[in-house]
């Protein structure tokens, strides 16, 4: 074989070994914010239209999410929390509304205690989805809820389904994340 032939073929391997390490190492970055972000990778593709748009959006996310300084708790707010939340509920029975008011009050006031910004809505969805995406549609699912009963439109069993998605979140955001 000539020594252009022998080039030729090294730089085309070369060429095929890089586009290779490329694709596995895009694929890798996938499946991580996959499994990362769970049903909100998907609900972020479909917002953006476009996978890359997506998954920049995500990787955002991550990166500002690192910059928060989220702290756990210790284990004594863990359990006043949780004694408030028993509270919360024990409410529900005589002031559904104001039941689930307490909930999304208390749930807000652990994100702030653990470091998660809690002004706006939106900006709590987006700090929220990079640990909790598994629980995020919940905790949608109550705020609408929530929304809808300040508006005085929420049935009981929208009130009671709101409570149930509160909780899920608050007990994510009550764990220990290093027992998770």
């Amino acid at each position: 074989m000539s020594t252009n032939a022998l080039i030729a073929v090294i730089v085309v391997a070369v060429v095929v070994m890089l586009a290779l390490a490329t694709l596995v190492w895009a694929l890798g970055r996938r499946r991580h914010l996959r499994e990362r972000f769970g049903p909100e990778y998907e609900r972020t593709v479909e917002e953006q239209g476009d996978k890359r748009a997506a998954e920049r959006e995500l990787r955002d996310r991550e990166q500002r999410h690192g910059r928060l300084g989220i702290k756990e708790l210790s284990p004594d707010r863990r359990q006043q929390y949780a004694d408030e939340w028993t509270g919360v509920q024990r409410q529900f029975v005589d002031g559904p509304e104001e039941a689930v008011k307490g909930a999304d009050e208390l749930v807000t006031r652990v994100m702030g205690e653990r470091g998660y910004p809690t002004e706006r809505y939106e900006d709590q969805v987006r700090d929220l989805s990079v640990e909790h995406g598994r629980t995020l549609e919940q905790y949608r699912t109550a705020h609408a809820a929530k929304m809808r009963s300040d508006a005085g439109q929420a049935t009981t069993e929208e009130l009671r389904g709101a409570m149930v998605h509160y909780r899920a979140l608050f007990e994510e955001l009550l764990a220990d994340q290093r027992s998770r």
